[in-house]
C-alpha cells in the first residue's frame, strides 16, 4: 500500500484527499480548511497542555533559561557555572526576557503569572511547531497523512509532557520542523508548498545559535542538499556562508553585549562537551541507550507504528536523519531524553503514515494514487483495526501524559510556588535548600530578592573531589551542622526531601525549626533514593 506525495499545483492530497478533504478522517476535517484554523486548534490544545503541566523534569528548564532572563530584567537571579565559562548563548533566555519585561512594564509580574506565563509563551511556539509538522506531512504525503501525523504529535505522551517546557531543546525542536519544511532536499517543490532554501538556512542557523548541538541535524541536511543541488558553488558561497555569518555575527554581538567581552559560545560548547567530555560529570549511559531505552521510551506505544511507517514510506532521507542523530548522540557519554527531542516529531510523521495506510486499507484494497482515488464518504467508517489502534494509543499515552505532567516530581514546583506566595506576602526572609543542587526552581519562580542558598555542584577541576551536593548526601547531619556553625542568623525557611528529613530531625529541633508544609513529590525513585515528598520548615522564634 503506497501513499505518494502530491506532484502538481492544485492537486489533491494523497490518500484520496480532494479540495473538499477527500479521504480525511472526519475528526480532522475541520483542520484541512486553512493553516489559520489548524494553528488556532493547535494553540488551544497547547495552552491547555501548558496549564496542565505541574511537575519538575530537569533543572535546565528553569536554571538555563528563566533564571537568566529573570536576572537580565529584574537584576537578580542565579547564574550557573555554564554562564561563567561562556558555554551558553543569551539568545534563548532573551526570548523570555522579553516576556518578563512586558510583565514588569505592565505590572503583571504577580506570583501566579510569573509561574504560568513562560510555559504559556512556549505553547505558542509549540503550536507553530504543530502547524509546520502538519504542513511538512501534507507536502510529503498529502492531507490524510498530515491529519494523522498531527494526531500522533498531540497524542504522544512525551511531546505533551516536554514540548511546552522552557528548554532550549523545545525551541530547537520547533525550529527543526520549520526548517525541514523549507529545504528542497527533504521534499519536492510544488506550487501549493513552495520550498525556500534561504529561509531553511536562516532557521537552521538560529537553531544552531540557540543550541550548538543542533548542528548535528543541519550538517546532515546541508550535506544532503549539497549532494543533490545542481549549483553547489551558489549554495555554499551565496547562501550558506552569508546567512551563517549574519546569524553567527548577530549572536556573537548579543553575547558580547551580555557577557561584557567577546565570547564564542559554539567553540566553548564544543570544547567542553565534545573535546573534554565535560558533560560526563552529570552521569553516563551505555552507547546503545538511545536505541534500547531512551528514544523507545519517548515513542512509547507509537514505536511499532513509526517502524511500519519508516519501512512502508520508503523515505530514506528522513529515516536516515533519525538514525544519524541517534547514532551521533550515542557517541557522547552523557545522555538525556530531551537531547533527541527534535527527531521525535519526524518519527511521529511516520506513525501518521502508518495510520493513513490502516485507514485506506479499510476503504479500498487498491493503492492510493493520483489515478485511483478513494471517494470521500460523508461519514467515513473506521475499520476495527483502525479503531483498535487509535484506542490502544490513547489508552496508553493519555494516562502516561497526565501522570507525568500532573503528579510525578511535582513537589519541588509546589514548594517553590508556595514560597513565592509567602514571599509576596512578606513572610519569607531567607531560604536554605538542603537537597541535591538545582532540585527546585529559583528566583524566576520566587520573584523576590531575598537571600537564598542551595548546595553547589559546579564541576571541580580536581578529579574525584566531592561537591557540596554530594557531601551533603554522604552525611546530611555533619554537613548541615557545619553550615549552622557559620550562621549569623538561621534562615527563615529550610526546604528538603523527606529522604533526608529523617536524618536531620534532631538538627531541626535543635535549631528551632518546625514543619510548616509538606508536598507530595513522587511515587518511585528516579536516580537517587525515593524522594516521596518535599518538606518546608520554618524557624520558630517563639
Amino acid at each position: 500500500m503506497e501513499i505518494r506525495k502530491r506532484k502538481k499545483a492544485g492537486g489533491d492530497g494523497d490518500g484520496g484527499a480532494s479540495a473538499n478533504g477527500g479521504g480525511d478522517p472526519d475528526s480532522f476535517s475541520v483542520l484541512s480548511r486553512s493553516p489559520r484554523r489548524i494553528f488556532l486548534f493547535c494553540l488551544a490544545f497547547r495552552v491547555v497542555n501548558a496549564l496542565l503541566i505541574q511537575t519538575y523534569f530537569n533543572p535546565d528548564e528553569h536554571w538555563q533559561s528563566l533564571e537568566v532572563a529573570h536576572r537580565t530584567v529584574f537584576g537578580y537571579g542565579y547564574m550557573t557555572w555554564e554562564w561563567k565559562r561562556g558555554i551558553r548563548s543569551y539568545l534563548h533566555p532573551m526570548v523570555f526576557a522579553f516576556l518578563y519585561k512586558l510583565l514588569q512594564v505592565t505590572g503583571l509580574d504577580t506570583p501566579y503569572i510569573m509561574i504560568k506565563a513562560p510555559r504559556l509563551m512556549q505553547s505558542i511556539f509549540s503550536a507553530i511547531g504543530d502547524l509546520y509538522l502538519y504542513k511538512l506531512s501534507d507536502a510529503l504525503y498529502g492531507r490524510n497523512v498530515a491529519s494523522w501525523s498531527l494526531f500522533c504529535q498531540m497524542a504522544n505522551w512525551f511531546i505533551f509532557f516536554c514540548l511546552n517546557r522552557t528548554f532550549s531543546n523545545c525551541l530547537e525542536t520547533v525550529l527543526t520542523i520549520m526548517g525541514l519544511y523549507y529545504w528542497p532536499c527533504i521534499r519536492d517543490s510544488s506550487t501549493d508548498y513552495p520550498v525556500n532554501r534561504k529561509w531553511g538556512l536562516v532557521i537552521a542557523a538560529l537553531a544552531c545559535a540557540i543550541r550548538p548541538t543542533s548542528a548535528i541535524i543541519w550538517l546532515y541536511v546541508g550535506m544532503l542538499e549539497l549532494f543533490l543541488t545542481p549549483n553547489k558553488v551558489k549554495f555554499i558561497m551565496l547562501e550558506v556562508i552569508p546567512i551563517g555569518s549574519l546569524v553567527l555575527g548577530f549572536t556573537c554581538l548579543l553575547d558580547r553585549l551580555m557577557y561584557g567581552s567577546w565570547v564564542i559560545v559554539p567553540l566553548n560548547f564544543l570544547k567542553f562537551n565534545f573535546l573534554s567530555s565535560g558533560g560526563d560529570y552529570y552521569g553516563t549511559h551505555p552507547w546503545h541507550w538511545y536505541f534500547t531505552q531512551g528514544f523507545l521510551v519517548m515513542l512509547f506505544t507509537f514505536t511499532p507504528f513509526s517502524i511500519t511507517g519508516i519501512f512502508n514510506s520508503k523515505n530514506q532521507k528522513l529515516s536516515a536523519l533519525i538514525l544519524w542523530v541517534l547514532a551521533i548522540y550515542s557517541v557522547l557519554g552523557h545522555k538525556e531524553f530531551r537531547f533527541v527531542l527534535p527527531v521525535l516529531p519526524i518519527a511521529l510523521i511516520f506513525s501518521g503514515y502508518a495510520f493513513a495506510q490502516i485507514e485506506v486499507s479499510g476503504l479500498s484494497s487498491t493503492s492510493v494514487t493520483k489515478k485511483k482515488q478513494v471517494p470521500r464518504q460523508n461519514h467515513t467508517k473506521w475499520s476495527p483495526k483502525l479503531r483498535l489502534s487509535v484506542f490502544f494509543l490513547l489508552a496508553t499515552n493519555i494516562p502516561m501524559a497526565l501522570y507525568m505532567s500532573l503528579f510525578h516530581q511535582r513537589g519541588t514546583e509546589d514548594a517553590m510556588n508556595y514560597l513565592s506566595d509567602e514571599a509576596y506576602k512578606g513572610r519569607v526572609k531567607s531560604i536554605l535548600f538542603l537537597m541535591p543542587c538545582h532540585s527546585t526552581p529559583y528566583y524566576s519562580t520566587l520573584h523576590r530578592n531575598i537571600p537564598m542558598q542551595f548546595l553547589d555542584c559546579t564541576p571541580s577541576e580536581e578529579k574525584g573531589q566531592l561537591d557540596e551536593s554530594d557531601r551533603f548526601l554522604v552525611n546530611p547531619l555533619d554537613f548541615a551542622s557545619e553550615l549552622a556553625r557559620n550562621w549569623s542568623e538561621p534562615p527563615s525557611h529550610i526546604v528538603l526531601f523527606a529522604s533526608e528529613e529523617t536524618k536531620l530531625r534532631d538538627f531541626m529541633i535543635q535549631h528551632s525549626f518546625k514543619e510548616v508544609k509538606r508536598f507530595f513529590h513522587a511515587h518511585f525513585k528516579v536516580d537517587r533514593d525515593l524522594q516521596s515528598s518535599v518538606v518546608v520548615y520554618v524557624v520558630n522564634h517563639t
